[in-house]
């Protein structure tokens, strides 16, 4: 049989059968891109070159850089957190007995 005439059989079935055939021509031919596309990116990751890009990468320097950034501290102690912090809650519970009362 010739591709003409599979095509004639193919026009000739109900449309709900050309879909599944369309379809199952489109699942394959995705599956297949997707292998050459696993082996692709297998075959770069053999090449990739590890060394020049640790190189690149400058890891003992950049820990002397980053040692050397600026730290952000607070500059209120700990201590006077928290006293702001029971100010405030003692402010609330003033607000809520304001509000009952009224």
């Amino acid at each position: 049989m010739s591709l003409s005439e599979y095509l004639k059989k193919i026009r000739n079935l109900t449309l709900v059968k050309r879909k599944i055939i369309f379809w199952v021509i489109i699942i394959i031919f995705g599956v297949i891109l997707f292998a050459l596309y696993l082996l692709n990116i297998k075959q770069k990751i053999k090449t990739f070159p590890l060394e020049k890009s640790l190189e690149e990468l400058r890891l003992p320097q950049l820990k002397e850089e980053l040692k050397n950034l600026p730290k952000f501290e607070i500059e209120k102690p700990k201590e006077e957190i928290k006293g702001d912090i029971k100010e405030i809650e003692k402010l609330m519970e003033e607000i809520k007995k304001q509000q009952g009362q009224k």
